[in-house]
């Protein structure tokens, strides 16, 4: 298939503003979509929010008259079902449009080329296949859990030069600077579940939220986050032995979004009326006295569609051994804690370079002083 420029800006446009929504569309995906007569923009929109109008009707809405003869140019697959919004091919057919052109088919199984072919049953033109990778970066974890059942996992770690995350003596404040820490909230709300294990909490007692007013440019950038519509991912414990009382987790139960401590016992009597009602506890099998992750990402697939592990040594240690990581975030500090430090990761004594884990530079950019690389892993899941 060969593109006109004008096509490939117009959809280009439209990825633009699907981006717009990456804080705040979860769990639906986000998509973009640029309306166009006489190779003019004539009607742009996105998804914003679940539950709220998708990406083609705020895109139809501005258009008005003009729609009927347009061309649309849209990111995912219109959809073809009634959820809590009508579907968006039915919209297009109705103001009249006479081309589509879209990115990537949608593999969610309620659409999966139903919308496509609604279209084209209209008599309406219908390409697919521009810019699809560049659509497919859009939603990671949306496509990642409709294609395996599985959320879409990412790894966290900020190390010095020397690889250590903290001191022998465990101080770590602070290895980066502020720039990257601010980088780190910003990776929190794009992700749907935050995983950490009970250590992290036994000795920091954190609050693992996103802090709004850390966000910076990402707010001006998209337009429509707000305090009110950041999306808090659900903090998720593993707590093995379900050790964890109200006391010890009061920063962490005191912040009121969702929690779900995961264990493989169930907590006592006295525990659970300490924790308050938006804690919730589910207990899994156990594999060599820890929670098993397969069954992890298996129970979390049923609720979102990326996860970010925020963890110690031994836990993202093992995310990465067992492959189940999709994406290692690395922010590195121009600093050398020293041999007795405390390791990024533990990780098997590898002996073969065939053993180790197969990754890609993804991006790699200067955060303030530090530096900040994406990895992709491959054999995740």
């Amino acid at each position: 298939m060969t593109w006109s420029a004008h096509d490939i800006q117009m959809m280009a446009r439209a990825i633009q503003l699907a981006k717009r929504g990456r804080f705040t569309t979860a769990p639906n995906p986000n998509v973009g979509c640029v309306l166009t007569l006489n190779d003019k923009i004539v009607g742009e929109g996105f998804h914003i929010q679940a539950g709220g109008p998708h990406a083609e009707v705020h895109a139809l809405r501005m258009a008005g008259d003009k729609a009927r003869g347009a061309t649309a140019y849209v990111t995912l697959e219109p959809c073809s079902h009634y959820g809590r919004t009508p579907p968006c091919a039915k919209g297009l057919i109705e103001a009249g449009v006479a081309r589509v052109v879209v990115a990537m088919t949608d593999p969610n199984p309620q659409v999966a080329g139903r919308g496509i072919n609604m279209l084209k049953d209209a008599g309406i033109e219908v390409q697919t296949g521009l810019l699809e990778n560049d659509a497919r970066a859009l939603n990671p974890g949306f496509l990642t859990r409709m294609e395996t059942g599985l959320p879409f996992v990412t790894v966290k770690v900020a190390a010095s030069l020397d690889g250590k995350t903290a001191l022998s003596n465990g101080v770590s404040k602070w290895i980066t600077g502020p720039q990257a820490r601010s980088d780190v909230q910003r990776l929190r709300a794009c992700h749907s579940a935050l995983v950490t294990g009970v250590e992290t909490i036994l000795a920091d007692n954190p609050t693992l939220n996103v802090r709004f007013d850390e966000l910076g440019y990402v707010v001006e950038q998209t337009g429509v986050l707000t305090l009110a519509t950041v999306q808090q991912p659900l903090r998720v414990v593993l707590d093995s032995r379900a050790r964890l009382t109200a006391e010890q987790a009061s920063n962490l139960f005191g912040f009121a979004s969702p929690i779900l401590l995961v264990s493989t016992q169930v907590y006592s009597a006295a525990q659970l009326a300490g924790f308050p009602a938006h804690v919730e506890t589910l207990v899994l099998a156990d594999k060599q006295g820890r929670v098993d992750l397969t069954a992890l990402l298996t129970e979390l697939g049923k609720r979102v569609n990326s996860v970010l592990v925020e963890a110690g040594a031994t836990l993202a240690g093992a995310f990465v051994e067992q492959q189940k990581v999709d994406e290692l975030v690395l922010y590195q500090a121009p600093k050398l804690l020293g041999s007795h430090g405390r390791n990024m990761l533990v990780l098997p004594d590898w002996q073969s370079m065939d053993s180790i884990p197969a990754m890609t530079l993804l991006d790699e950019r200067k955060l303030g002083c530090d530096r900040r690389f994406i990895f992709s892993l491959q054999g995740a899941h």
